[in-house]
């Protein structure tokens, strides 16, 4: 017969349930409130800064990004397509260069893969903000400013990519894959792009989240190297509408936020069954 459950171990799983659904709320609160205040005016958002229903001023929002678009401040079109070039450019270069270089780490014999990896252990723990000011100053100097390629060419080197791949295929790879197919006829690249890759494809939805969130949301150095409307990504659409602090309207903003990150709501979701397969992997021993 099965044993029955103690009151101490009731209460605990009651608690335990209480503190995870407290969290969930709390986590997913800040998201209702940017979703709630699209949907309120200027007025209402001041009155009450924490709403608790949605409101009926979506339609004057909207309206007002119209009118901020008719004057070249906010275009939410031309903002979704750069967004959407830049951010997939870098993932597709970040993780097909980051999985040929785990891959290379892992399968081959030479004399310096331990320095190098170990390099790559040290460029992945240095901040980013380090390079920053030499990364701008070397752009303005090629006149690569106004352009997307200082935005994307430099996924190409992603430490904590490689670091995540080698990992992966630590846990899953096989020389005798590689070596049955050698004696098949294929090369090396051959091997690496069918069969290898698809052997990656969990840590590689897991990545593809992380890499094509992090781009998409990235302002800073954006907003430094573009200055030409056309060419802004959409967060920096969004500070179009910061600009003067009393012609403000705080509804449209959050209608642009909104906008900005419904995106990443469909690709997260697309890809979420795939995180939990890939955060596990590393630990997964046969």
């Amino acid at each position: 017969m099965p044993k029955k459950r103690s009151v101490g171990s009731t209460i605990f799983r009651i608690f335990g349930y209480f503190l995870l659904i407290s969290l969930a709320i709390l986590s997913i609160y800040p998201f209702l409130v940017m979703f709630m205040n699209s949907t309120r005016s200027m007025v209402e958002i001041r009155q009450q800064a924490l709403p608790l229903w949605f409101s009926g001023g979506l339609s004057e929002n909207w309206a007002f990004l119209r009118a901020s678009e008719a004057r070249g401040a906010f275009n939410a079109i031309v903002g979704f397509r750069n967004s959407l070039i830049v951010s997939s450019s870098t993932t597709f270069l970040a993780l097909y260069f980051s999985s040929l270089t785990a891959f290379a780490l892992t399968a081959y014999e030479w004399k310096l893969r331990g320095p190098f990896f170990a390099f790559i252990l040290a460029i992945m723990m240095m901040p980013g903000q380090v390079v920053t000011v030499g990364f701008v100053q070397m752009v303005w100097e090629f006149g690569f400013t106004n352009s997307y390629l200082p935005l994307v060419l430099p996924a190409i080197a992603a430490p904590a990519v490689v670091f995540f791949m080698r990992q992966y295929l630590l846990a899953t790879f096989s020389m005798d894959i590689v070596n049955s197919a050698r004696i098949d006829g294929a090369g090396e690249f051959r091997i690496f792009n069918q069969i290898i890759l698809p052997m990656m494809k969990p840590a590689i939805a897991t990545q593809a989240i992380f890499i094509f969130v992090g781009s998409w949301n990235a302002l800073f150095l954006p907003s430094i190297l573009l200055n030409r409307s056309e060419l802004f990504t959409m967060p920096m659409m969004v500070q179009t509408l910061t600009g003067n602090l009393y012609a403000q309207n705080l509804g449209a903003i959050y209608l642009g936020l909104s906008m900005t990150v419904l995106p990443l709501f469909i690709f997260y979701f697309l890809l979420s069954k795939h995180i939990i397969a890939g955060v596990q992997l590393g630990g997964v021993k046969e």
